[in-house]
């Protein structure tokens, strides 16, 4: 590929990130105006009233809640068990949460720092690169064990991956093999622990 061409497909996914970006923020708030961000009986009726479409509704919803670190996730991951079901509510909650995560990942490689202090305070920021400047293969390693836990920032770990020399592979790897054990959790345990604390209790 010569240089002429390679500056035009840069060019192109430079534009198709930037409407991407824009589209998100637009939905993020589209959303968050009708209340399905606060509200998952309303979430609920978005998603049901579009028998065919509901699926890929919702997992559209969960990349931009990805892209969009500022939106809260939570609601939405235990709304897509509750409505799909165990197996599919999983499946759609895996399928939005790692599609939205590569796009992150992506969008912080693009984009850089300028991109990552926007969601992430200076100071968290530098908390993060201090695990960084411990060796890439640590950081790594930090990586894959937070992603494994539920209660982790992995939107914010996913942005400062981006700035790091970990490898695309890595990253595709701990995020395939990862993502699926705290998406069960997470779910679980908030669809879950309100009545396992009530049995504990009595």
């Amino acid at each position: 590929m010569n240089e002429k061409v390679l500056k035009v497909v840069q060019k192109f996914f430079n534009i198709i990130s930037v409407l991407g970006i824009i589209a998100c923020l637009i939905g993020g708030y589209y959303l968050y105006r009708i209340g399905v961000l606060q509200d998952q009986h309303a979430l609920s009726e978005l998603v049901l009233a579009h028998y065919v479409l509901g699926p890929f509704i919702f997992i559209g919803l969960q990349i931009v809640q990805v892209v969009i670190p500022i939106i809260p996730g939570g609601i939405s991951t235990v709304a897509g068990v509750m409505i799909f079901g165990p197996y599919k509510g999983f499946l759609y909650n895996y399928i939005g949460i790692v599609i939205g995560s590569i796009i992150l990942f992506h969008l912080g490689r693009v984009y850089g720092s300028a991109l990552v202090k926007t969601f992430i305070k200076e100071k968290n920021y530098d908390k993060y690169m201090g695990w960084v400047n411990r060796g890439q293969r640590k950081y790594d390693l930090i990586f894959f064990i937070a992603i494994l836990l539920p209660i982790a920032p992995d939107d914010a770990l996913v942005l400062i991956s981006s700035q790091t020399k970990m490898s695309w592979r890595f990253f595709l790897f701990t995020i395939f093999v990862g993502k699926p054990l705290p998406i069960f959790l997470y779910s679980y345990i908030l669809i879950n622990g309100g009545s396992f604390l009530t049995n504990l209790l009595t």
